[in-house]
């Protein structure tokens, strides 16, 4: 399938919506197999759409390109974040909630594991929370 550009040249339609059903992000996911999609792919569905020329999966990945790595994300400026064209405060605002839902996901404690017998056991505890500070921090909070 092709479209004809302004300019009479041909070219194929970047949407997702033009890929096979089986292969779209979204699908994959809520067909359980979240763990096959690739990094782009899950930062795709969490901004939902592209911006004209460049869908979602290659928004994904030039945010990726940018950022390298999740933490990177978390832990960038606004002012960073506003240099990729088609990241508006919605699409951050979801990207932002995701990367906390991951690090507060990571503090919870198990259910095996309430006492604190050694060193290892706090570093455990609360190693989701203080790992990326930049400042050292005591807080005293059960």
């Amino acid at each position: 399938m092709s479209t004809r550009s302004a300019f009479g040249a041909s070219r194929k339609p970047c949407g997702i919506k033009h890929w096979p059903h089986e292969d779209r992000p979204r699908e994959k996911l809520l067909r359980r197999k979240e763990h096959r999609l690739t990094d782009a792919e899950l930062l795709a569905v969490l901004l939902g759409t592209g911006v004209p020329g460049k869908n979602a999966v290659d928004l994904a990945r030039e945010v990726l390109r940018t950022f390298k790595t999740f933490r990177n994300m978390a832990h960038s400026a606004p002012s960073r974040w506003k240099q990729l064209k088609g990241l508006g405060p919605a699409k951050l605002a979801h990207i932002r909630a995701a990367l906390e839902i991951g690090r507060r996901f990571q503090e919870e404690p198990s259910s095996r594991r309430r006492c604190i017998r050694s060193s290892a056991d706090v570093a455990r505890r609360f190693m989701a929370r203080l790992r990326d500070l930049k400042k050292e921090v005591f807080s005293w909070c059960w």
